[in-house]
C-alpha cells in the first residue's frame, strides 16, 4: 500500500519513506509506528496499542514512547508544536490527522511476469545508456493540475531524446506506470533500461516545488536528486526553464555513471563506447597528464569505429585545450585538432561534440566569424551543453563580445552549477568582466574559480590581470606567483602569440594588466 500525504510518499511494500522523491532514513520501529497510525487514521490510538503492535506488549517506559512519537513527526515533517499530522489527544493517545491519499502496493516478483499466459522475459539493455522518465507525481490534491506535471514529464523527455548518445523511451511507454506503483527495478527490467528518473510535481497558490530523482536501477542507487522552488508568475516559462535545469543536471551524471562502469571492465573487454567514457573521466579532472590520458583512449575507440563522432570531436577539443591551458604547442596541436574536428563532422553532422570541437578548432586559427556559428549549431542540437555554453562565451569574449560571453557562461553555470567544469565556467565570467573592466568582479570570479579548482591556469590568469589593473599590488604579486605555479611558461609573449583575441585594444588591455602585474 502507498500513502501520499502532504509531500511524502509512504510506501509499505517498499518499507520506504520519502519526502518529494527523496528518500527518508527512518527507523524500522519509527516506522513501523507512522504505519500503524496511517493504517488507523480514522480514529485515537491508544499508547497500550502502540506498546501492543510495535514492542509487541514488551515494557516500554513513557520517555521511549515520547522520543519514538517524536522521531515519527520528524520523519513526516511534523513537530510537537505543530502537530499538524500526529496529534496528541490528552489522556487518551495518539491520531494522524493528516489528509492522505492511498493507492495499492504492488510488489515486485521474483521471475519474469505472465500476462495472458506468456511469460516476458527482461528487455536486453541497448548499446547506449537508456533511460526512462516517469509520468511526476502530482502532489497538488487537485486532479486538474494533471497537466502540468505531465508536461514536466513529457518535456523531459524530449528534450533528453534530443541527447543523441542517450537511449530513451517514448512517452507512451514511460506513461503506462502513471498511477500505478511498481518498483523502479520491474520498471528497469520492463522497458529494457538501467536509468529511471522519477518526480514529483506540487503546486499551491501561486508557487511551484518540482523534485526529482535519477536512479540506477542495476546498483539500486540514486545518482542525482534536486528540488526546484520557482514562482508561477509565467507557468510555462517556469516549466521550461526546470525541464532545462533537470535535463543539464542528468546528462553529466549519467556519464559520470557510464565512466564508472567503463572503468570496471577489463581493458580487453572495451568497446568505442566504454573507451570514450574512460577518456571523458579523465578529460573533465583538467591536468595535464589526464588530458594525454583521454587523447590516447580516444584514438583506441577511433580505431576501432573511424566514424565516431563524438570521439573525434572531444579528441579536437582535448588537444585545443591542452594548448590553451599552455600544456602543449599551439602550433602542434591545431593541425590535429582540424582533422579530427572536420573527420567529426564529416562522420556525425548531428552531434554537438562534433561542431564543438571544430569550433574551438576554428577560434585558436582566428577564424572567429566560423567558431561563432559553430557553436550556435552545436548549441541547437543540444540546447542544454554546458560545456558548449561555456567554450561559447571564451569566443565571443575573444571576439570582442564580452557581455554576450559573460551571458553564455553565466547561462553554463545556471545549467550545470555541479559540472565537473565548473571552475572554467566561472574563470570564462572572471575573464568577460575585466574586458568590461569591472575588476573586483572579475577577481571575486576568478577566486570562486580557484575555490572550485587551485589549479586552474585561466582562472590565475585572470586574476593577475584584474588585481594589476585594480592596483591591488600585493594581490597582484600572490596571484602572479599562483600563475608562474600552474602555468610555468607564463610570458607576455606567450599570451601575444597563442592567445586569439580579435580586437588588439582588448589584448593590449591583458598585456597591460599583467605587465601591472610584474609579469614579462
Amino acid at each position: 500500500m502507498q500513502f501520499l500525504f502532504t509531500d511524502h510518499l509512504l510506501d509499505t511494500d517498499r518499507r520506504e519513506l520519502s519526502r518529494e522523491q527523496v528518500p527518508i532514513s527512518v527507523e524500522p520501529q519509527v516506522f513501523d509506528l507512522v504505519v500503524h497510525l496511517m493504517e488507523n487514521r480514522d480514529r485515537v490510538v491508544t499508547k497500550d496499542e502502540l506498546i501492543d503492535k510495535i514492542w509487541h506488549g514488551r515494557s516500554v517506559s513513557e520517555s521511549t514512547l515520547t522520543s519514538r512519537i517524536n522521531a515519527a513527526r520528524r520523519a513526516v515533517g511534523d513537530s510537537g508544536a505543530d502537530q499538524a499530522l500526529i496529534r496528541t489527544i490528552a489522556r487518551k493517545g495518539f491520531r494522524f490527522v493528516g489528509e492522505v491519499e492511498t493507492r495499492p502496493g504492488h510488489s515486485v516478483p521474483a521471475e519474469p511476469t505472465a500476462q495472458n499466459g506468456e511469460f516476458h522475459a527482461a528487455l536486453a539493455l541497448p548499446d547506449r545508456p537508456a533511460i526512462a522518465v516517469l509520468p511526476f507525481t502530482n502532489m497538488s490534491g487537485d486532479r486538474d493540475q494533471e497537466y502540468f506535471s505531465d508536461g514536466i514529464s513529457e518535456d523531459i523527455i524530449t528534450a533528453l531524446s534530443r541527447l543523441r548518445w542517450f537511449f530513451v523511451i517514448a512517452r507512451n511507454s514511460s506513461f503506462v506506470y502513471k498511477g500505478r506503483a511498481v518498483h523502479i527495478g520491474e520498471i528497469a527490467r520492463d522497458l529494457g533500461v538501467r536509468y529511471v528518473l522519477e518526480g514529483s510535481v506540487r503546486r499551491s497558490g501561486e508557487r511551484v516545488r518540482i523534485s526529482a530523482q535519477l536512479n540506477d536501477t542495476s546498483s539500486g542507487s540514486h545518482l542525482w536528486a534536486e528540488r526546484y522552488d520557482r514562482d508561477l508568475a509565467d507557468v510555462f516559462a517556469v516549466q521550461d526553464e526546470i525541464t532545462e535545469a533537470i535535463v543539464a543536471a542528468i546528462e553529466p551524471k549519467l556519464y559520470a555513471a557510464e565512466s564508472f562502469r567503463a572503468q570496471q571492465k577489463p581493458p580487453g573487454s572495451l568497446d568505442a563506447w566504454d573507451l570514450v567514457m574512460r577518456a571523458l573521466s579523465h578529460y573533465w579532472r583538467i591536468t595535464p597528464q589526464d588530458n594525454l590520458a583521454a587523447q590516447t583512449l580516444l584514438e583506441k575507440a577511433i580505431a576501432i569505429d573511424p566514424a565516431y563522432g563524438k570521439a573525434l570531436g572531444l579528441l579536437a577539443t582535448s588537444h585545443i585545450s591542452g594548448a590553451h591551458m599552455g600544456w602543449a604547442s599551439m602550433t602542434t596541436a591545431v593541425p590535429v585538432a582540424e582533422r579530427a574536428a572536420l573527420a567529426a563532422v564529416e562522420a556525425d553532422r548531428e552531434d554537438a561534440w562534433a561542431h564543438h570541437g571544430l569550433a574551438y578548432t576554428y577560434l585558436f586559427q582566428r577564424r572567429f566569424d566560423d567558431a561563432v556559428a559553430e557553436f550556435e549549431l552545436a548549441l541547437r542540437l543540444n540546447p542544454n551543453f554546458a560545456l558548449g555554453h561555456a567554450f561559447y562565451g571564451v569566443t565571443l569574449c575573444y571576439s570582442g563580445r564580452w557581455q554576450d560571453g559573460d551571458a553564455a557562461a553565466r547561462r553554463a553555470l545556471r545549467l550545470s552549477p555541479r559540472d565537473p567544469f565548473a571552475a572554467i565556467f566561472c574563470g570564462v565570467a572572471a575573464y568577460a568582466q575585466f574586458i568590461g573592466r569591472n575588476y573586483q568582479e572579475a577577481i571575486r570570479l576568478a577566486r570562486e574559480s580557484l575555490r572550485l579548482r587551485s589549479d586552474f591556469v585561466g582562472a590565475h590568469r585572470v586574476l593577475a590581470a584584474a588585481a594589476g589593473m585594480s592596483g591591488d599590488r600585493l594581490l597582484a604579486a600572490t596571484a602572479l606567483a599562483g600563475l608562474h605555479r600552474a602555468q610555468p611558461n607564463i610570458s607576455l609573449a606567450w599570451i601575444t602569440k597563442e592567445l586569439p583575441m580579435k580586437r588588439a585594444a582588448d589584448r593590449e588591455h591583458y598585456l597591460e594588466g599583467l605587465r601591472r602585474a610584474g609579469m614579462r
